[in-house]
């Protein structure tokens, strides 16, 4: 699929892997609908960014925990453009717990994660497939994590959120099909904020990885944008990690 023109949303757009995303989208000719829940400061910055080098965004605040705040946001958007193209589901948080303190993973924790980790991505998915079926076309890809493939991470409850991520992924790409495509692309170590006051165990980390570096952000939204432009894939979990996982 041809990205120039396409209307999209990026979720969480404001930084890390989703700003690199919403600022790839744009150079490839898209118009970026950046969604933010609490980072306005930094969704209003990665839109003065792309409209600075002569692109199309703007940012629009959302919940997307929230089945009511989706569809108010995508309604929002249809509105100002007309329809939605192509859905990045990049929001996502965390808890720093150890494994082995099971009694930490309080149902709060769990209730948490899965409704930014999980339930998320299906409200947008939903609430944008409408729309493109209507065009006949549409491409989603949500973002998943080695977490989901190994079991391990910042927390027991993160990692099997994300491994429900990728589950969610073939089913969303069986339920949408023939006319909306939908990929997960699973990140390892990323240099993104989730790492701050933790810097010394990324440098540990990097010589350990096949390609001894721990990947940008924009290595994630190069293969996001590559899986959305890609006609002839659906339901693929694509692992980007510097070797991490082997």
């Amino acid at each position: 699929m041809e990205l120039t023109n396409k209307i999209a949303i990026v979720t969480g757009g404001g930084t890390g892997i989703g700003r690199a995303t919403c600022l790839e989208l744009a150079r490839r000719g898209a118009t970026v609908a950046v969604n933010y829940s609490r980072s306005k400061a930094e969704a209003e910055e990665t839109v003065q960014l792309i409209t600075g080098q002569g692109g199309q965004a703007y940012a629009i605040q959302a919940n997307v925990a929230s089945d009511q705040e989706v569809r108010g946001m995508v309604a929002d958007i249809v509105e100002r453009f007309g329809t939605v193209d192509l859905l990045v589901n990049n929001a996502g948080i965390t808890k720093h717990i150890p494994f082995t303190d099971l009694e930490a993973a309080t149902e709060e924790v769990w209730d948490e994660l899965y409704d930014t980790n999980v339930k998320s991505m299906f409200f947008c998915a939903r609430a944008v497939a409408t729309y493109m079926v209507k065009n006949g076309q549409g491409a989603i890809v949500n973002l998943g994590s080695i977490a989901g493939e190994t079991g391990l991470g910042s927390s027991l409850p993160y990692a099997v959120s994300k491994a429900a991520v990728h589950g969610l992924t073939k089913s969303l790409a069986r339920a949408l099909s023939p006319h909306i495509r939908v990929n997960c692309v699973v990140p390892g170590a990323v240099a993104t904020r989730w790492w701050n006051g933790r810097e010394d165990q990324m440098q540990k980390l990097a010589p350990n990885l096949l390609l001894q570096r721990i990947a940008e952000p924009g290595d994630i939204a190069t293969l996001i944008c590559a899986a959305l432009e890609q006609e002839a894939m659906t339901g693929q979990i694509i692992t980007v990690d510097s070797g991490q996982t082997l």
